[in-house]
């Protein structure tokens, strides 16, 4: 497999102050969980760790959310119970990484060469 060909699943979550994003396995992982929550956490979440986006959606910089940050948006600041709530209302989204071989513009077609 080429180096960067890896897929990332998240889930993340719009909360009233900031948004807030959690690492999953996989996003049929998540949906199991949806449906049996007695599957354990760890085998849906990549780690227990909480990211926020300052409010950029799911694809702004990634910072760890503080404590506060969690108690003031969740009223808890205890991990399993604040992913938990995402996973429950958050949105999955899987995407794709890039190659770093092959073709970068597919859109520049066959124009190739620019000489007059």
């Amino acid at each position: 497999m080429p180096r960067g060909n890896a897929s990332q699943t998240k889930v993340h979550y719009k909360g009233k102050e900031d948004d807030f994003v959690v690492f999953v396995d996989d996003a049929q992982a998540v949906k199991a969980w949806k449906e049996d929550s007695s599957i354990p956490l760890a085998q849906v979440v990549s780690g227990f760790k909480i990211f926020i986006t300052h409010k950029h959606g799911a694809q702004g910089i990634l910072d760890a959310a503080s404590k506060s940050t969690l108690e003031n948006e969740f009223g808890t600041s205890y991990d399993d119970e604040v992913v938990k709530v995402i996973l429950e209302k958050g949105d999955i989204q899987e995407t794709e990484g890039a190659e770093r071989q092959g073709s970068t513009n597919d859109s520049k077609g066959s124009r190739g060469a620019h000489g007059n």
